[in-house]
């Protein structure tokens, strides 16, 4: 922004500058050669006047001569012709003599006003000697052009200057106007991430910017405020009900166990029965507990081995896999990173190897892969179980808080959020041969960040 409001008011005010010196430089340059060439002829006159006495009246020299060497100190050439063009009188300087001046001299006879020429850097102006049109003679005075060039340089240059001024002053002025505007804006961009990232005490700085930004920059702080009002009230609810619901469950299952001991073969399997509900509950408990939790801060990501991850993971849940006779595999693949919240993907493992083990029946297999695809690592938990329908695996990562979906587990809504809080996607689909496989694509390695991989 600072550079776009620098760019505009630059342009702007290098065209206000050529619109207004330039012109003005113009003007005043013509204006300087008129008073030159003004001032250059009346001297001639002055010349010519005492010129005619001595051509027409007869009278003595002394006056012209006179006339003469107050030109020559003045730094002046001057010639003086008669009607014939001859030369009369001059000055010691030959720049009024010549073949231009002789032209000038015959036009001036002729009762012509030429056009003065330049000759080797002196202006050179005629004048007659008496009446125009039937002169006695005719006045020639060269002078030097230096003085009107070095006025004219100084007026450019001045000119010059104030632009480079007005130019520098507009760059100043713009780049503080940008960084005036752009400063709370981008602490405000700030702020909004670290907000997004979790930090819910994060306040912008009202004080600075223009009066738009300083209501945006409070509203922020508003909205920040009641959402850190709500989020702590979520949590304190969350925590309050676990806890509420942790402790009856828990002394539940101890009074289960007592009476599981003393009781008979019949009651005893009706106890084992209600303990796998207890067992049931206290896990929606804590699906309930985990889902508010990745909804309610999103880590900063770091880098995590991929391989490493889906290998340990595996063999965490082998035994598991192998007690209720289902075969967990992991395809062999090559070091992979991805970019997510340190213990996300241990999380979305573990969910994603309990819904298929409980889901396939004795004897089914259980496979992930990973591998690289579009410069994203892309996981795979795939089952040969009995799968899901179009309707339940359209609302099956919905599952926490939408009425349309049916039973309790909440494992695919934990893997959903956790997957999609890190910037990466989950979907379902169809294993050939019947089941059911879960691909995500995870983010890549976030950069800037260590080589090597957080475990």
């Amino acid at each position: 922004m600072t550079r776009r409001i620098t760019r505009t008011l630059l342009i702007l005010t290098s065209v206000l500058l050529v619109l207004a010196v330039v012109p003005l430089a113009v003007s005043v340059t013509a204006r300087e050669r008129v008073a030159f060439r003004d001032s250059q002829r009346a001297a001639t006159r002055v010349i010519a006047a005492a010129a005619e006495e001595h051509l027409s009246d007869r009278k003595p020299v002394t006056a012209l001569r006179q006339e003469l060497d107050a030109a020559a100190r003045a730094g002046d050439c001057a010639a003086v012709y008669d009607d014939s063009a001859r030369l009369v009188a001059s000055t010691p300087c030959t720049a009024a003599q010549g073949r231009e001046a002789e032209e000038l001299v015959e036009k001036v006879l002729a009762g012509h006003e030429p056009e003065p020429p330049e000759n080797e850097g002196r202006l050179l102006t005629s004048e007659p000697a008496g009446e125009v049109r039937s002169p006695s003679g005719a006045v020639v005075l060269a002078r030097s052009a230096a003085p009107l060039d070095a006025r004219i340089a100084a007026i450019w240059g001045w000119s010059a200057a104030i632009g480079a001024v007005g130019l520098a002053a507009s760059v100043l002025l713009s780049v503080r106007l940008g960084r005036w505007v752009s400063r709370p804006l981008s602490e405000l961009d700030v702020s909004a991430q670290r907000l997004g990232e979790g930090a819910l005490d994060e306040r912008a700085e009202v004080g600075d910017g223009p009066p738009e930004v300083r209501r945006l920059a409070s509203t922020f702080n508003t909205m920040a405020a009641r959402m850190e009002t709500l989020v702590h009230g979520h949590r304190a609810v969350i925590a309050d009900v676990s806890h509420q619901l942790r402790t009856p469950l828990a002394a539940l299952r101890l009074r289960l166990d007592v009476l599981a001991a003393c009781a008979e073969a019949g009651t005893a399997a009706e106890l084992a029965s209600a303990q796998e509900e207890i067992t049931r509950l206290s896990r929606l408990v804590d699906g309930l507990l985990a889902v508010a939790r990745a909804e309610q801060a999103t880590p900063r990501p770091v880098a995590v081995r991929v391989d490493e991850v889906v290998a340990e993971r595996v063999a965490a849940w082998a035994p598991v896999a192998e007690e209720r006779g289902v075969r967990l595999t992991a395809s062999r693949g090559a070091a992979l990173s991805a970019g997510l919240g340190p213990g996300h993907l241990e999380q979305i493992l573990d969910n994603l190897i309990a819904n298929a083990v409980d889901a396939v029946p004795e004897g089914g297999h259980v496979t992930l892969d990973h591998q690289a695809v579009d410069g994203l690592a892309r996981v795979r938990v795939r089952d040969d179980g009995p799968g899901m329908s179009a309707g339940t695996k359209a609302v099956a990562f919905r599952r926490f808080g939408n009425p349309e979906a049916r039973g309790s587990g909440l494992g695919l809504a934990i893997v959903h959020r956790l997957v999609t809080s890190n910037g990466g996607t989950a979907r379902l689909e169809d294993t050939p041969g019947g089941g059911l496989t879960v691909v995500l694509d995870l983010p890549p390695r976030p950069a800037g960040r260590p080589g090597s991989a957080t475990r």
